[in-house]
């Protein structure tokens, strides 16, 4: 499938969607086609998975992670679909640089030749972050979210029965999440590259923003407990002072 043959600047509105449609149809390719590999290995990811829970419990329990089993279905058909839909995010994950590019290349018409040549590192800073992000949530979120759940239900005396389908979405919302905060930077450093915010004024305005998060916090990280909604708006806090940082650099510095 070709991308058309016109200049970018001459390029009508309907070409611009076809190439849109070209860009989204080699996204989904690049996604099936890992998603084939991902599918074959659908239970080594799903070991995988649940490992930093397992990790969690056995400390909370006193367990070892070998005699641990707390995952159950009461629908035949959850199984099948638990492991496909986990096989499926697998695949968007490892296709991430890829994905990035096509988004690069969507929008590089519409930049100065200078810009063009940030193709190479935009793709790696990008899947860099949303990768990092991704880690992060695994090692760190979930092991001290894992931490205060357990705890919590071995004070109470409860025993573990959960559905693979439930702590599936909590694992790829939490994962899917930590990885776009981690972009940050990157959506700052282009804000300011094309002049739109400041250094100066993100400093400014650090209590409005400092109030935004604590409201994405509260509304989209994962468990209804008010610890979690503070960790990751402290990471959050620590993603925007590092964006100041990077907007500072990106500024274009004014001629004398």
């Amino acid at each position: 499938m070709a991308i058309p043959a016109t200049p970018p600047e001459k390029m009508s509105f309907w070409e611009h969607l076809q190439e849109l449609r070209v860009r989204i149809v080699r996204s989904l390719l690049a996604v099936a086609v890992i998603f084939a590999l991902t599918y074959a290995w659908r239970f080594k990811l799903w070991t995988w998975a649940q490992k930093p829970f397992l990790e969690a419990m056995a400390r909370q329990t006193g367990k070892a992670i070998g005699t641990l089993d707390p995952f159950a279905f009461t629908d035949l058909t959850e199984p099948f679909f638990s492991m496909m839909r986990l096989s499926l995010w697998a695949a968007a994950f490892l296709s991430a640089p890829f994905l990035f590019y096509q988004v690069w290349a969507f929008i590089r018409p519409g930049l100065l030749p200078k810009e063009r040549r940030l193709v190479i590192p935009f793709v790696l800073v990008t899947s860099g972050c949303f990768l990092a992000g991704a880690a992060f949530a695994y090692k760190q979120a979930f092991k001290f979210l894992g931490d205060i759940l357990f705890k919590e239900a071995a004070l109470a005396g409860l025993r573990a029965n959960l559905h693979a389908s439930d702590y599936l979405d909590l694992f790829i919302s939490t994962t899917l999440i930590t990885g776009v905060m981690f972009e940050l930077p990157v959506l700052f450093f282009f804000l300011a590259k094309f002049r739109i915010v400041t250094a100066r004024l993100m400093l400014k305005y650090w209590r409005h923003a400092t109030m935004a998060i604590l409201i994405f916090s509260a509304f989209f990280t994962p468990g209804d407990v008010i610890v979690t909604t503070i960790f990751f708006s402290i990471v959050l806090l620590g993603l925007y002072a590092l964006s100041v940082a990077v907007a500072w650099v990106a500024e274009p510095r004014q001629p004398r």
